[in-house]
């Protein structure tokens, strides 16, 4: 028995201990192909999910009960059940999906998973922490954000093979985890469903009204050139009606051409905007190597913000045609996680050089000369890149909320009662938008509260639990527990500081 083994068997007091295997559970065939950058959008094949995980278990009793009765051990186990034992399933080999996605796609969507808005507040972030705290600060998030993706993924790869299903969801991962934990946490299994599921929920709706005033405030800058300065308020009230229009598309198919010319417009804005960062650079010695430590719970919160793509990771995996290139030391994850850390690194980096402590926070399109076609462009280039990627982050939030909903309406309502409930969550995230001061508060803010316990917290959690009776080493607890304390610290401390930022900020 090993040393973790014999500390959490004593604080648990747990009297039994069970292999979280399912033997004899049925392989699930998932018919349906599983949408990248989608959680519980597809209804039915969740549903099925469900049946078969609550099969599982249900079959793990009774076989429990009946091996305990005729006094069974696993020498004396029929060959049909040998040959069923969980540590024999394979869940990448038995998954079945009608439409697979490449290593190329999957980076892709990696890709922009990652990059939004937050790449645009990374020279904020620098003002907040200091040209070399941020650059290791920033490089050390990414570490520590791509090592919880991986946790997450191997945490459900165990849990795919015990309950012998093809696939789990972020918020399955976390109920099925807890309810193969300890005897005293087990209770807990169906709220740390509910918890994920919250906090992505206000993730993707944080990240919908971040949208909003980032449209709005590139919109008016190059607005007020030409015409005459108005109150911001109708610039939200100009974008709503086309938000609203926007997500009222319920298919995820007719939304890839817009999110084709979406990648297009921010390729070409982050190089016109890199032009504009690298042209006439000053001497380091011009701005702060280390910012004063009452700011750096801003920095973390804009830093763990723009590492967003945690939410993304089990569904691209899921959807992967050949799942087993998804980990390892140069796999897709690792790749993509290099390339988004280093731009991250870059823009925040040469933007804070370029425009010192006197920028104008939130975006570093704020800070591109206005009296200059080139620099107006990009403005209106990623406006309109970010209006057109709202309606992807929308599917998350709706796809979890949705379905017990339409549970309740009769089937010759719930087209109408969809869009009525589509219409009401993006006049929430308008409301919310008209109410904050300053796009740098908005996202540190929505770093800090959701993205931090999303990230940082659940994923050394879910770990714990999944790993405790089966060879979690000493090392592995002390590292998760680190993690976890760093997440909850910067979720207090950041969530303070934004909410003070954001009461006493002036608009930007």
């Amino acid at each position: 028995m090993s040393v973790v083994e014999s500390i959490l068997r004593s604080f648990f007091n747990d009297q039994k201990f069970d292999i979280i295997g399912v033997p004899g559970a049925k392989t699930l065939k998932m018919k349906e192909e599983r949408q990248p950058l989608l959680v519980g959008t597809h209804e039915s094949s969740s549903d099925t999910l469900e049946r078969a995980i609550n099969d599982a278990w249900v079959e793990k009793e009774n076989e429990s009960t009946a091996s305990a009765i005729a006094g069974a051990t696993p020498t004396n186990c029929s060959p049909n059940q040998s040959t069923r034992h969980p540590y024999t399933y394979d869940s990448l080999r038995d998954r079945q999906l009608d439409h697979p996605t490449t290593n190329f796609d999957t980076m892709v969507h990696l890709l922009k998973g990652n990059i939004g808005t937050g790449i645009l507040a990374m020279p904020d972030a620098f003002m907040n922490a200091g040209l070399a705290l941020g650059t290791v600060g920033t490089l050390f998030m990414g570490i520590v954000c791509t090592h919880c993706m991986h946790v997450l993924v191997n945490c459900s790869h165990e849990l795919c093979r015990r309950l012998q299903v093809p696939s789990l969801s972020f918020s399955q991962v976390a109920e099925q985890a807890f309810k193969s934990g300890p005897t005293r946490l087990q209770w807990f299994s169906s709220r740390a469903r509910l918890l994920v599921n919250t906090f992505l929920v206000i993730t993707q709706l944080g990240f919908c009204c971040a949208y909003f005033v980032f449209v709005a405030g590139n919109i008016q800058q190059v607005h007020e050139v030409y015409f005459a300065k108005i109150n911001r308020f109708w610039y939200f009230i100009v974008l709503l009606l086309p938000m609203i229009l926007l997500n009222w598309v319920r298919n995820l198919k007719y939304l890839t051409p817009v999110s084709l010319i979406a990648a297009i417009l921010t390729t070409t804005g982050l190089s016109i905007t890199f032009f504009y960062m690298l042209s006439d650079l000053p001497r380091t010695d011009t701005v702060k190597m280390i910012a004063p430590w009452n700011k750096l719970p801003l920095f973390f919160g804009t830093a763990i913000y723009a590492f967003e793509g945690i939410g993304v990771v089990l569904p691209l995996e899921n959807n992967m045609m050949t799942p087993e290139d998804f980990g390892g030391l140069t796999g897709v994850l690792n790749t993509g996680m290099v390339i988004v850390a280093c731009l991250y690194t870059a823009v925040g980096f040469f933007g804070y050089l370029r425009y010192g402590d006197h920028m104008k926070p939130g975006s570093i399109t704020f800070n591109i000369p206005l009296n200059e076609f080139l620099g107006q462009s990009v403005r209106l280039m990623m406006a309109l890149a970010i209006f057109l990627s709202y309606g992807l982050q929308f599917y998350v939030p709706m796809g979890i909320i949705w379905p017990p909903l339409k549970e309740r309406i009769s089937p010759d309502r719930q087209k109408i009662a969809e869009l009525f409930v589509r219409t009401i969550l993006v006049v929430f995230t308008f409301l919310l938008a008209v109410s904050v001061p300053n796009l740098s508060s908005v996202i540190s803010l929505v770093g800090a509260l959701s993205s931090s316990t999303l990230a940082l917290i659940f994923p050394p959690l879910i770990e714990i639990v999944t790993f405790w009776d089966h060879g979690l080493s000493t090392g592995t607890l002390i590292k998760d527990i680190l993690i976890a304390l760093f997440g909850f610290i910067g979720f207090i401390f950041g969530t303070y500081v934004s909410i003070y930022e954001m009461i006493i900020a002036k608009p930007v």
